[in-house]
């Protein structure tokens, strides 16, 4: 079966002859009216510069370094804060499914169902997103070839999925770093389906020091990261972003400040041009 490309996603179209996409949000749902901030000022920000948006956030951070790490609100609680995203904004949105059962609820609300780079090879998790008939994107694991995707993309397509993306979020090297080889990015874009870049979580330093209870990371080169891949032909993409990334209750030093999202967004939109 043949991979849609592009994938329609709401409004959103991602891939072939597209413009740049952006996926971005909060790394976790917040308590508060956090998430429904950021998504209003993501809105706003991309309607003016043009830039076709999916809003992302987490209601369950389930691969937190520490047990007692905040989690978020959780699956009936985050589901209901998407469906007020929505309707204040708009905005299609996705989150991660780390549960074959969590697919089908989380498909009645969410525009985009997104796979944690921890389950890429899941098989049943794949067919349980895939058979909910949205579209799925999926994370290259840190321990996957880009050229593995394949079957992964094999497995959605199989089971019905509406749409697959690919994210590339770096590749582990050694303990507790993460490399970015960006032929990743055209090696996955042959299995067909469109590619996104994950500037922020490729910047993530997993688990911190030794013996460290949270990851820390290198916000700095987000930027750099964002715009190598975006002159490397990059479909899409995504960014945890936060108004103050040194207060955030998850991933903070590996999410982008949200004041400075307009200034990269605007570099990228010209190297995507000069690629034209």
């Amino acid at each position: 079966m043949a991979t849609p490309n592009p994938v329609q996603i709401g409004p959103v179209r991602i891939g072939k002859g597209c413009p740049l996409a952006l996926i971005a949000g909060p790394c976790v749902m917040e308590p508060g009216d956090m998430t429904l901030r950021i998504a209003r000022h993501l809105a706003e920000l991309c309607g003016e510069l043009n830039v076709p948006l999916i809003f992302k956030a987490s209601f369950d951070k389930a691969n937190r370094t520490s047990g007692s790490s905040f989690r978020g609100p959780g699956l009936v609680e985050g589901m209901t804060i998407f469906k007020r995203v929505q309707a204040a904004t708009g905005l299609p949105v996705t989150t991660d499914v780390h549960e074959t059962m969590q697919a089908q609820p989380i498909a009645e609300v969410v525009d985009l169902l997104q796979i944690p780079a921890f389950l890429a090879r899941q098989t049943d998790l794949l067919e349980a997103a895939a058979q909910t008939g949205r579209p799925v994107n999926v994370k290259k694991g840190q321990f996957m070839a880009p050229w593995e995707m394949t079957q992964v993309v094999a497995k959605l397509t199989g089971s019905g999925a509406a749409g697959v993306l690919l994210t590339e979020r770096g590749t582990t090297f050694g303990y507790g770093r993460l490399v970015n080889d960006f032929r990743a990015i055209p090696q996955m874009q042959a299995t067909g389906a469109p590619v996104v870049f994950d500037a922020t979580h490729s910047v993530q330093l997993p688990g911190g020091a030794p013996g460290g209870t949270a990851s820390s990371g290198q916000r700095e080169m987000i930027p750099t990261l964002a715009r190598a891949a975006v002159a490397a032909g990059c479909d899409a993409l995504f960014l945890e972003v936060h108004p103050d990334p040194d207060k955030a209750l998850s991933d903070g030093p590996n999410s982008l400040r949200l004041d400075d999202l307009q200034d990269l967004l605007r570099v990228c939109l010209r190297l995507r041009a000069a690629l034209a």
